[in-house]
């Protein structure tokens, strides 16, 4: 069966009228807990190669892929970036999602508030409201790939808080 990892970038600079939002970078707090989280994850996760990391291109996304990708032993190199993630509606997420190739089991998203935590909610049919670096885990049907994916076809296993 495969499994779709949502997680949300972890804590960030405040907003503000020096630097534009796609460039805000993670701040110290969010740091130790993405790494406290991706440790978690990484007790009962084993990356292969049939795991894919998809990550908006936005600094604190990217940095937080980056924290995981190190502590989950996943290639930094391979992590894919990608703009259509940022600010994205849950059906834009969930189209980056249904693109991937069929040999992938395990698909980490990296990406903002509220398009994750609505795709989450539309595909498991559950209220979920991700907070800074917390992964929410969803199985998919036996038999189904990524490109399948749909509302209400995803089961939650649990979030990562």
């Amino acid at each position: 069966m495969k499994t779709l990892y949502l997680i949300r970038h972890a804590k960030a600079e405040d907003h503000g009228l020096v630097k534009n939002d796609f460039n805000r970078n993670i701040v110290s707090k969010g740091k130790e807990r993405a790494i406290r989280i991706a440790q978690e994850l990484a007790k009962d996760l084993q990356i292969d190669a049939q795991s894919l990391f998809i990550s908006s291109s936005a600094n604190r996304a990217i940095q937080t892929a980056h924290i995981f990708s190190e502590i989950l032993g996943y290639p930094e190199a391979n992590i894919q970036e990608t703009r259509a993630i940022y600010e994205a509606h849950f059906t834009d997420i969930l189209a980056v999602i249904n693109a991937a190739a069929k040999d992938v089991s395990q698909l980490f998203i990296f990406g903002h508030n509220p398009g994750l935590s609505n795709l989450c909610n539309y595909l498991s049919h559950e209220e979920v409201d991700l907070a800074t670096s917390n992964v929410a885990i969803l199985q998919l049907p036996e038999d189904f790939d990524f490109t399948e994916l749909s509302g209400g076809t995803a089961k939650l296993q649990g979030v990562i808080q």
